[in-house]
């Protein structure tokens, strides 16, 4: 039996990435082999690093180099305030905004019972570990506004009535630029439930 040819080979691995068919792949192959030389070399050895050096951070549950993560490393962050978010490229959305100072914590998915997904699935006992300290005064639920980011956000709120801190969960409605009449309906309706005071 004849070795498996190496351009199809690395089709058929590219192919497994999220969002990435047949033509893409493929398209990927032909340029890693015009690439200049070592980039083939380079990109290998970026990925095998990220296997083996990637881990979650102990504090926070985000993906990092370094444990704990840079963003609980850096005493400059508020830790009075604590943003709970699904996923850790939710941390890298916030921190592009420039407007969050205080501290995270990622549970790493969110309760989808047609999933199989429970709260025993999540990263709540660290949360409840780091509430425990007394230090956070103000927890912010910052799921997605979707089925299962608001089923987690209600758990949220009960599981940390109890425990002595505010439970904010970040407004949801109207996207900034879009006009009304080209808006949804349940972004509307967030929009109409979530009103600020002008005066």
């Amino acid at each position: 039996m004849s070795a498996p040819d190496p351009i199809r080979e690395a089709v058929r691995q590219l192919r497994r990435l999220p969002g990435v068919g047949e033509k893409t792949a493929t398209r990927l192959v032909y340029w890693l082999l015009r690439a200049p030389e070592g980039t083939p070399d380079e990109l290998a050895q970026a990925l095998t690093r990220l296997a083996a050096e990637v881990r979650s951070c102990t504090v926070c549950g985000n993906l990092t180099g370094t444990d704990p993560c840079t963003l609980c490393a850096d005493g400059r962050r508020d830790p009075t305030v604590l943003c709970v978010v699904e996923h850790p490229q939710d941390v890298l959305a916030f921190e592009r905004s420039g407007e969050f100072r205080g501290r995270y914590h990622v549970l790493h998915g969110a309760i989808s019972p047609l999933d199989g997904v429970g709260p025993g699935d999540l990263n709540l006992r660290s949360l409840l570990d780091r509430l425990r300290g007394g230090e956070v005064r103000e927890v912010i639920v910052a799921t997605d506004p979707d089925v299962e980011g608001d089923a987690t956000a209600l758990y949220l709120a009960r599981l940390l009535g109890d425990v002595g801190v505010e439970v904010t969960r970040l407004a949801h409605g109207i996207s900034v630029g879009t006009e009304i009449e080209y808006a949804d309906a349940v972004s509307l309706a967030r929009a109409l439930q979530n009103r600020q005071k002008l005066t």
